[in-house]
């Protein structure tokens, strides 16, 4: 395994570390983190329970308690084990895209809220699943935001493998149910002149902001040994650049986060003038969620 220091590009760690999970509530881990009323609001894949859950937070350290959002349908053959999902708040509604998980595949699920904390499923069957050949066996992972100015739902999601993808693809919609796949994706694939992310690449969280998009990802060096990066794009479809200081963060040596890092998600917190990342770390089995901190906006991109 190459070595890269803990964190790059003016990241640092928080020293309590990890922020969730532990020997008593278990694994927790695929976050996506982000303001509701206030309040830092994480939705994370609880292991134990198979199933989403939400945490809120006034200052992004300590949080409350967990309330299951979303339970596996053992029935409906494609969802018994729930994870990777994130919630868009739109018109008053809370809009949730889900991983659903059996039989060594991943689909794309849909459900609804109207307090953010009881979903209803939209339909009994996945809203996406994998059809082109960059997909393999699964879609999966997915981040969406909605976006005023092009009036469309935008997804980038991981597919490929179930245990971990390959690749990042894009897709839109209107509705937040039929989905667009960009005939040109992969998006975003693995670079063998870069080792930390030579095998593959996998889930993002994106951040439209400056006249740029930002993707926050997970670079693998092979399929166990995984570390955050980060690229940009006007587009936030073609023509990305890798920060130079990637990986940004990486296992710390004997810590909590020693055999990998994963799923970052991130808050650009323009108030305090910093970044806030989220991901889950492990040093074996056991996946618990650190915090990351940037303080200025500038991420340290080569102006353009």
């Amino acid at each position: 395994m190459h070595q890269y220091p803990e964190t790059n590009g003016g990241w640092k760690k928080y020293e309590n570390n990890p922020v969730l999970g532990g020997p008593v509530m278990g694994t927790c881990f695929d976050v996506y983190t982000w303001l509701d009323n206030g309040e830092y609001r994480m939705d994370f894949s609880w292991r134990p329970k198979k199933s989403l859950a939400v945490v809120t937070s006034r200052d992004g350290v300590q949080w409350s308690e967990p309330i299951i959002t979303l339970e596996p349908n053992m029935d409906s053959g494609w969802e018994e084990n729930l994870n990777r999902h994130c919630v868009v708040k739109k018109d008053g509604t809370y809009h949730m895209w889900y991983t659903g998980q059996a039989r060594g595949y991943s689909w794309i699920g849909y459900a609804t809220s109207k307090d953010g904390l009881h979903f209803e499923r939209y339909q009994q069957q996945p809203v996406m699943f994998s059809d082109r050949p960059y997909e393999g066996q699964s879609v999966m992972c997915p981040f969406v935001m909605w976006d005023e100015e092009l009036q469309l739902f935008r997804m980038w999601y991981a597919a490929g493998e179930t245990y971990e993808p390959n690749v990042l693809a894009y897709a839109t919609s209107s509705d937040g149910v039929h989905w667009d796949k960009l005939p040109a994706n992969p998006i975003i694939g693995p670079m063998e002149e870069h080792p930390y992310e030579m095998e593959r690449v996998g889930p993002c969280h994106v951040v439209k902001a400056d006249g740029w998009h930002y993707i926050f990802y997970i670079g693998y060096e092979d399929i166990h040994t995984a570390r955050v990066c980060v690229a940009r794009s006007k587009n936030g479809i073609t023509n990305w650049t890798r920060l130079k200081a990637n990986p940004i963060v990486s296992p710390t040596i004997g810590g909590w986060d020693e055999s990998a890092c994963y799923k970052p998600s991130v808050v650009r917190d323009e108030k305090n003038n910093r970044w806030l990342l989220w991901y889950n770390g492990r040093n074996g089995e056991p996946e618990y969620i650190g915090l990351v901190i940037h303080e200025g906006l500038d991420l340290g991109f080569d102006e353009k």
